[in-house]
């Protein structure tokens, strides 16, 4: 008879399991394991959140048991078998890897427990509840039982205030009408705590600057009736001071724009703008332009919220590495409340000089090293301005591309960017925005690109235009002004061949000039790990040659044309929203909907080739190599450089879903699905089946897969490996299905699809 091998795995284990079951004889002859507790919740009356008053309940046994795998105290074995005296390398590993110190029933205190039980109750209203135990052993095993009889709850009468003769408790009494505390609601201790709280933060914001929470006090009065009844009073405590109650004023405003302990005090001086003294010695930063970021008001009442939005627009400035607020009480402040404010800023160093090796990966599966040269002016003109100078040298390949992997591109580039802390605009503006303030970005650059041997790119870029945050979630960002001119030179004949194959090609190439306006939005709640659903939402609209369309139909001239330079003329814009489901702090369901389309109009059959839409690769549809779909039902009739140019469109739906979960360490695994495709708005000969229609829904290629994740916080290395489920080229009842015949070198030539990228795909 012959034993097959896994017959012989699977034996080996049972024994394994078979002898971590049996710890018994590793527990000490005056000990007993501790295996857990029941608890029996009984009440007369009906309770409401009884589930969770129980799990409240539940939470309080201690300690908590060693834990079971399959039946069986692996955990607790791998610890025993570790501590022997020569436990050999293997049993040192399981120890350290899954070992568990072993839960004693010595350390069990039943009595402490049920006193912890009765405690909790009574702070949720149920005085008079009565709480036993009951100690089961059984050879050298020992559980405890708990029987809890709650009692009927004290429901609440009557609130009151106890005083009124202050301004701080009229202000008390006021805010008591929005209490949650309300009438037949159970008495609960975490409620009052919370009110506390509430009526701490409210009266902050009116000005009670050293008011604390715990100056009050709840009294409860169970005694008026015997319907279980009670009546809450609200006082304070005997021992408040009367500083605490007392609303407080900003009596001076003190800035010291270069504070600095090296700052010579008899070289300093003050000028005042619009109450607020800025101090110092040789001029850093002109007062009337910081002033504007500072909404503390003299004579006004002490406010935490303006405090700490002065802060942030300050900080927002970056030109200060720190921000400093702080009040001062005056000597007059235990009858009057009069608080001097005094903000100290201590500057950054006004020049640096940054060298950045990059490993660089595009979306559209370029990647390589790149070397970026920043060298930055902090403060420039004395108005928190900053001049940033970016030189780029990249170099760049095409990855995982089979017979595209000759693609190659060198980028040189240099970039001047002027960014001013405040609105420049040719009207004078005072903008105030309390979160942060709108910075005015100007930027200039060049970029020369050979890709591959095909053509050279020069780019010229000119941007104008403004951003902020409106708050912790949404930013703005709008460019009046946005110029791109693109030279096409020194094309190959191999590149004119794919033109002369693509009129629609050769006129997305043409359009040399752009010049629009563009708007982008985000809400994102994504950056908090501690959000169960995380979400984001952003759209991008941009628009470009309206302007110089109408200049010209006024002006008169060649149609189409700025300068002599055909210009693009179209309307764009997208929209991604992304949620993640947190299901605990390492597993997370993160998914995708992108829609995405452009119009090309008037002097344009079709979008300059930068604005084009693609799908496929590792941040798209993984399962397709980059540019490997569409548009539509298109297929070329070889894989190519041609190819690759071809297969772009006007409009891109996607959808994405992806499981994240840990693998070891900083390796972090995923299984995701990928659906999307790209299509064209007008019909192209060239394309054919590229046309968006009504079927469009029956052409999204799908595609699924697992993947790998170095994750290091700030840096993120990703492979995934994934293979098509439904192929949008093939006849229309085949286009679902894979033969997955891992097996065949062949199919796994074409349908392995490998990835490699830098950071998530969403």
């Amino acid at each position: 008879m012959k034993i097959k091998s896994k017959e012989i795995v699977i034996f080996c284990l049972l024994l394994v399991f078979s002898e971590a079951c049996s710890v018994k004889k590793f527990i000490p002859e005056d000990e007993y394991l501790y295996t857990g507790s029941d608890l029996d919740l009984q009440s007369e009356e009906s309770i409401k959140d009884f589930k969770s008053l129980k799990s409240e309940l539940e939470g309080l046994v201690r300690p908590e048991p060693n834990s079971k795998i399959l039946g069986m105290y692996f955990g607790l074995w791998t610890h025993y078998k570790g501590s022997k005296e020569k436990p050999g390398f293997i049993n040192r590993f399981l120890k350290k890897r899954f070992g568990e110190e072993p839960v004693y029933f010595s350390k069990v205190n039943p009595s402490v427990t049920e006193e912890l039980m009765l405690n909790r109750l009574e702070n949720n209203g149920f005085f008079y509840s009565t709480a036993t135990s009951e100690v089961k052993r059984s050879d050298k095993f020992a559980s405890v039982d708990y029987q809890v009889e709650v009692s009927k709850p004290y429901l609440l009468r009557e609130v009151s205030v106890d005083r009124d003769s202050l301004e701080v408790d009229k202000e008390i009494i006021k805010l008591m009408e929005e209490s949650e505390l309300k009438k037949g609601e159970r008495f609960n201790l975490s409620v009052l705590t919370s009110e506390r709280q509430r009526i701490d933060d409210e009266l902050k914001k009116l000005g009670y600057y050293n008011f604390n929470p715990n100056y009050l006090i709840f009294e409860a009065d169970t005694n008026i009736n015997d319907q279980r009844e009670f009546d809450l009073f609200l006082r304070f405590r005997s021992n408040t001071p009367s500083n605490g109650i007392i609303p407080y004023t900003v009596n001076n405003i003190r800035v010291f724009p270069n504070y600095s302990v090296m700052e010579e005090e008899d070289k300093i001086d003050t000028v005042t703008v619009d109450g607020k003294d800025f101090i110092q010695g040789v001029e850093v930063f002109k007062p009337d332009l910081l002033e504007q970021y500072i909404i503390l008001e003299k004579g006004a009442r002490y406010s935490p919220e303006k405090s700490r939005l002065t802060s942030n627009r300050l900080s927002s400035i970056g030109n200060y590495r720190f921000v400093n607020l702080r009040y001062e009480e005056l000597e007059d402040s235990v009858t009057k409340g009069n608080l001097d404010a005094v903000i100290y800023l201590s500057p950054m160093n006004k020049r640096s000089v940054r060298v950045e090796l990059q490993g660089v990966s595009k979306s559209n599966n370029f990647a390589g090293p790149a070397l970026n040269l920043i060298y930055r002016n902090r403060n420039l003109f004395k108005g928190g301005e900053t001049m940033n100078l970016t030189a780029k040298f990249a170099y760049e390949n095409q990855i995982a591309g089979g017979q595209l992997s000759g693609l190659n591109s060198i980028e040189l580039g240099l970039k001047a960017d002027l960014i001013f802390p405040r609105v420049v605009f040719f009207l004078p503006i005072k903008e105030k925005f309390s979160y942060s303030v709108p910075k005015t970005k100007m930027s200039l650059g060049t970029e020369y690109q050979n890709r591959g041997g095909l053509y050279r790119l020069n780019t010229f870029s000119a941007n104008y235009g403004y951003y902020w945050n409106a708050n912790r979630f949404v930013y703005h960002e709008i460019n009046p002004i946005s110029l791109n001119l693109v030279n096409l030179s020194r094309t190959s004949p191999e590149f004119e061949e794919i033109l002369d194959n693509n009129p629609f090609l050769r006129r997305s190439f043409e359009q040399q000039f752009i010049a629009g306006i563009n708007y982008t939005f985000n809400y994102n709640k994504l950056s908090d790990r501690f959000r169960t659903h995380g979400i984001f939402i952003g759209t991008t609209l941009d628009l470009a040659g309206n302007g110089l369309n109408l200049a010209k139909s006024i002006t008169g001239g060649e149609p189409g044309t700025f300068l002599g330079l055909n210009f693009a003329q179209y309307s764009r814009a997208d929209v991604d929203v992304r949620y993640y489901l947190r299901l605990n702090e390492k597993h997370t369901i993160a998914t995708r909907l992108f829609g995405g389309a452009g119009l090309p109009y008037g002097n344009s059959e079709s979008l300059p080739f930068v604005k084009q839409f693609f799908s496929g690769g590792p941040n798209s549809v993984r399962a397709f190599r980059i540019r490997g779909l569409g548009p539509g039902t298109y297929r070329p009739e070889q894989i190519d450089l041609g190819s690759f140019f071809d297969q772009a469109g006007d409009v891109r739906l996607e959808g994405n879903i992806e499981y994240r979960f840990p693998l070891v360490s900083v390796l972090k695994g995923a299984l995701f699905m990928d659906a999307g495709n790209v299509w064209l708005i007008n019909e192209n000969e060239a394309l054919p089946g590229g046309k968006f229609t009504s079927n469009w829904w029956n052409e999204m290629a799908v595609g699924a897969g697992f993947g790998a994740r170095i994750d290091i916080e700030f840096f993120v290395i990703r492979f995934d490996l994934a293979t098509p489920l439904r192929v949008p080229y093939l006849p229309e009842n085949e286009r679902w299905g894979n033969s997955f015949d891992f097996g065949s070198k062949t199919w796994r030539r074409e349908n392995l699809i490998f990835n490699f990228a830098i950071g998530y795909p969403f």
